[in-house]
């Protein structure tokens, strides 16, 4: 145990609790502020400035708070860089959307994937195979362009418009099959109806007589994260179940970005 560390802990077991409970608030602060004097930080947590004080040097003592840029000022350590990274790492795409995917599945049937984007690619990272069908063109570790497929064409409908621009200047758009957009007039139009809908569908563009859908799943950032879809043939994917299927897509890909951090409302708002 380094100085430091011996340091703070003797500021918090003096009133743990309370002297916890103002270094998250003055954190916060500094958050906030981004830099702060003592001052400043006294009268926006109304503490005194002898704790203010106590409290800096404790935090500073384990990395948590720095000098600032400007005199007599602080502002958040490096430490905090790491800790925060910890709980980004831990808001897992395959971890979140597993239990949805596995709902999906068992009340439709169908094969349900989990796609993230790799370059001008879209991977499959978790894959529950149908019982009735089991395409054969998107296996788990296997990839997709973004042009085709529902989950590969939602990660590119949810990008920017410059990000579209982008993708056709770099990628040519070949064809899988004769319904596969191949022109960029085709293909913007098969993104603004994914917009549109508020889900991508597939109608025979990746494997003749097998259709797919689906959505989004955003992180904390607010940027597309992944994309949940389901496959399986055309008739009963697109004519019998497809409402259904669509609630549950959309309903989980909510759940899932929810538990990535995603902020609907906030991100409705700044929208609006």
């Amino acid at each position: 145990m380094d100085a430091g560390t011996r340091q703070a802990k003797k500021i918090i077991r003096d009133n743990p609790v309370r002297s916890l409970a103002k270094a998250v608030l003055l954190l916060e602060a500094l958050a906030d502020e981004r830099e702060a004097t003592p001052r400043r930080l006294s009268e926006l947590l109304h503490e005194p400035r002898t704790t203010v004080y106590r409290l800096l040097t404790g935090l500073q003592a384990l990395d948590m708070v720095e000098a600032g840029s400007g005199s007599g000022t602080y502002r958040l350590g490096w430490r905090l860089l790491r800790l925060g990274s910890a709980v980004i790492e831990r808001l897992d795409e395959r971890q979140a959307a597993l239990p949805v995917m596995e709902r999906i599945h068992e009340r439709t049937g169908e094969t349900v994937f989990l796609c993230v984007r790799r370059g001008d690619e879209a991977v499959c990272i978790e894959r529950l195979d149908g019982l009735r069908v089991q395409s054969i063109a998107l296996r788990l570790g296997g990839s997709l362009p973004l042009h085709v497929g529902a989950g590969p064409r939602a990660l590119l409908a949810w990008e920017s418009r410059e990000e579209w621009d982008a993708y056709v200047a770099r990628r040519p758009l070949e064809p899988m099959t004769e319904h596969t957009p191949t022109t960029r007039e085709e293909l913007f139009e098969e993104l603004e109806r994914c917009l549109e809908l508020g889900y991508a569908v597939s109608d025979e563009d990746v494997t003749l007589g097998i259709a797919s859908l689906g959505t989004p799943v955003f992180d904390y950032t607010g940027h597309i994260r992944a994309a949940i879809s389901i496959g399986g043939m055309r008739q009963f994917l697109l004519e019998e179940i497809r409402d259904e299927a669509v609630q549950l897509l959309v309903d989980g890909a909510r759940e899932v970005s929810a538990s990535l951090g995603f902020d609907a409302r906030a991100a409705s708002l700044a929208v609006g």
